[in-house]
């Protein structure tokens, strides 16, 4: 793949039903050093137990840290977004939780991030979408594309639930179409 964009800040990869194989794929073949951090925005019901961010630890070989109130970015971390919390970057050093409405009957909502970091970002942004059973995050990835970023989205075939990445596809622009193989690869090229 050649990558128009050799500055990346961010990666910020949403899934909902079905992305856990791809994620834990993803963590155990990323290399041990990124110059950038990676953020999850995974839908998973409120109140439920942070058991995602100690499974996660167990295949990584960075630090993965579960995202409070003012959280300082920091390179080479794999955050991942709390349940029942919105996620915003208040800018390139600080990211803030946000409890208001749910966005397409999600909280985090995939689209609230991608649309934040699109934001702050801009075209040093790569936005993820994978499986999943609602459209949340194809807005998202729309508005990271016209703040030029990079979209990138799980192929449908591969996708365990393709809901998400089959409208995706469908109305969005899209630098790649990544699968549970390749996705670490990808990053790990950047």
């Amino acid at each position: 793949m050649k990558s128009k964009n050799t500055n990346t800040e961010l990666i910020v990869i949403g899934g909902s039903a079905g992305s856990l194989q791809v994620i834990l794929e993803m963590v155990k073949n990323l290399n041990k050093e990124l110059t950038f951090p990676i953020v999850l925005i995974v839908h998973r019901k409120a109140g439920s137990t942070s058991i995602l961010p100690v499974l996660l630890q167990q295949f990584s070989s960075r630090k993965v840290v579960e995202i409070e109130d003012k959280t300082e970015i920091q390179n080479n971390i794999l955050y991942i977004v709390p349940a029942d919390y919105h996620l915003l970057f208040e800018n390139k050093k600080l990211m803030s939780l946000d409890s208001s409405e749910k966005m397409n009957y999600s909280r985090p909502s995939i689209d609230v991030t991608f649309k934040s970091a699109a934001e702050i970002y801009g075209e040093n942004l790569i936005g993820v979408l994978l499986s999943g059973a609602n459209a949340d995050g194809v807005e998202g990835l729309g508005y990271i594309k016209k703040n030029n970023g990079q979209v990138w989205i799980q192929d449908p075939e591969t996708a365990e639930v393709d809901y998400m990445p089959k409208h995706a596809v469908d109305e969005i622009e899209y630098d790649l179409i990544i699968t549970p193989d390749n996705l670490a690869d990808y990053i790990n090229q950047l």
